[in-house]
C-alpha cells in the first residue's frame, strides 16, 4: 500500500503507521481473548445456578416473571405442557419400536412444528430423523437431551472457526470439562423410559457396527468426501430438499423419504448412471454448441485484451517514471560536476537511486504481455472479429 501511495486513516488516530497497526492488532487480539474468557466464566456461573446459558430447547419456554424488587427474572425456564407431551410421545413411540424416520413423518403429517424456525426454506421447522435421533456423543437430538431427565449439561463441546471456510466447527470436550447441574423441576421423562431408549439406541449401533469402528479415533484420510459426481448437488423440484442415494443405485427425494408425504409427495427415483448420462450429455450438446463457443471465445479475448492493455499501461508508466528518475539523477550529477554541490543532494540522490532500483525491478518482474492483432486469413480459426475490418482475431505467441 505504501508503494501504491495509499494511506490508512482511522477515526481515532487519523493516519496510522506500521507500529500502530501491529501494536493495536496485538491489543485487540488480547482484548477479544480476555472477553471470551470472561463470557465463558459468566455462562458457567449461570449454569451452576441452574439457569439457562443459551437458547431454549424443545419442551420448555422462557419464564416470564418479576422479582419482588420489580426486576425481570432472567435465565429461568418452564415446562411447556404441549411440547412436553410431544417429547413424551417421541420417547414412547421410539421405545415401542418405531424408527426416528417414522416418528418424524407422523409429526409432520399432523402439522406439528418444531417451533424453532431455524434454517432457510419452507421446511425449516419440520421434523426429520436427525432432529429426533441426533448425535449421541454430542448430546444433540430429542432422544439424547439429558435435560428431559432433569440434568443440565454444559460445555460439552467447543466451537472453532475454520480459517479457510470461516465456518464454525464443533469439537467435543473431554468429560472432565463438562459442567453438570441437577434441575429436577425441569424433568419431563422418567428414568425407566430414558434407560429403555438408551438401551435400544445402543443395540442399534451395535447391530450396524459389529466391528466397533465407529468408536475409533477420527483420521484425516477417513474424512467424508463426495463419492459420486453429483453428490450434494441435486435438489428436489417439488420441495427443495436434497436428492440423495436411497439405495446403491437410485437417487430419491430426502424430504419425501425422511419427513413423509406431508412435506413432499415426490416419490420419483432415477438411477445414478442415467442421471449422470443425462446431465453430461446435456452439457456436451448445449455448452459445446458452435454459437456458444463463439461467444465464449469472444468474451475470453475481450477479457484477455483488457488484461493485456492494463499490463501495457503499467509497464509504460513504469518506463516513463524510470526515465524521469534518470533525468533527475543526471541533473544532480551535472550540478555536482559544475561545482554546485549541497549536502542535501546526497540524501536526494540516494532516494532517487532507490526509486530507480524499485522501478527497474518492476520492469524485470513483469514480462511483455502478448497482444492481440487483426489477421488477414480465416485459416484454422473463427472467432471474434476486428471492429475495423471485420477479420478474425488471434493471440500472438
Amino acid at each position: 500500500m505504501q508503494y501504491l501511495g495509499i494511506r490508512i486513516v482511522t477515526v481515532a488516530q487519523d493516519e496510522v503507521s506500521e507500529m500502530d497497526i501491529g501494536f493495536n492488532g496485538v491489543l485487540s487480539a488480547m482484548f477479544l481473548k480476555d472477553l471470551a474468557a470472561k463470557t465463558h466464566r459468566g455462562l458457567e456461573g449461570r449454569i451452576r445456578k441452574g439457569k439457562s446459558a443459551g437458547g431454549i430447547c424443545y419442551g420448555y419456554s422462557v419464564t416470564r416473571a418479576f422479582h419482588e424488587d420489580g426486576t425481570p427474572v432472567t435465565g429461568e425456564r418452564d415446562i411447556d405442557p404441549e411440547q412436553a407431551a410431544i417429547v413424551r410421545r417421541i420417547f414412547e413411540e421410539y421405545d415401542a419400536g418405531h424408527s426416528a424416520r417414522t416418528i418424524a413423518a407422523r409429526l409432520n403429517a399432523e402439522g406439528i412444528s418444531t417451533g424453532t424456525g431455524k434454517g432457510a426454506g419452507k421446511n425449516s421447522d419440520t421434523w426429520g430423523p436427525s432432529t429426533i435421533m441426533g448425535n449421541w456423543k454430542r448430546g444433540t437430538g430429542i432422544l439424547n437431551n439429558e435435560l428431559y431427565i432433569g440434568k443440565l449439561v454444559w460445555n460439552r463441546q467447543t466451537f472453532i472457526k475454520n480459517s479457510d471456510t470461516q465456518k464454525r466447527q464443533a469439537r467435543l470436550n473431554p468429560p472432565d470439562q463438562w459442567v453438570i447441574k441437577a434441575v429436577p423441576h425441569l424433568r419431563i421423562i422418567d428414568d425407566d423410559l430414558w434407560d429403555r431408549v438408551k438401551a435400544r439406541q445402543s443395540a442399534i449401533r451395535a447391530n450396524m457396527n459389529p466391528a466397533g469402528v465407529l468408536n475409533a479415533d477420527m483420521r484425516p484420510e477417513n474424512a467424508r468426501r463426495p463419492r459420486y459426481l453429483f453428490s450434494g448437488l441435486l435438489k428436489c423440484g417439488c420441495c427443495g430438499s436434497s436428492y440423495t442415494l436411497i439405495n446403491k443405485t437410485r437417487y430419491g427425494c430426502a424430504g419425501a423419504r425422511n419427513k413423509g408425504g406431508a412435506i413432499c409427495t415426490n416419490r420419483a427415483t432415477i438411477t445414478r448412471e442415467t442421471l449422470e448420462d443425462r446431465v453430461l450429455t446435456g452439457l456436451r450438446d448445449c455448452l459445446l454448441h458452435p454459437k456458444l463457443l463463439e461467444v465464449f471465445v469472444e468474451e475470453y479475448h475481450r477479457a484477455f485484451n483488457q488484461t493485456a492493455a492494463s499490463a501495457n499501461a503499467s509497464r509504460e508508466k513504469a518506463r516513463r517514471d524510470l526515465a524521469t528518475v534518470d533525468k533527475k539523477i543526471n541533473g544532480i550529477m551535472q550540478a555536482i560536476e559544475d561545482g554546485f554541490y549541497q549536502s542535501s543532494m546526497k540524501a536526494r540522490l540516494a532516494e532517487l537511486e532507490h526509486k530507480k532500483q524499485a522501478l527497474s525491478d518492476v520492469l524485470e518482474r513483469s514480462s511483455e504481455p502478448p497482444s492481440s492483432a487483426c489477421i488477414r486469413t480465416w485459416r484454422m480459426f473463427t472467432g471474434p472479429k476486428c471492429a475495423t475490418c471485420r477479420r478474425p482475431y488471434r493471440i500472438r505467441p
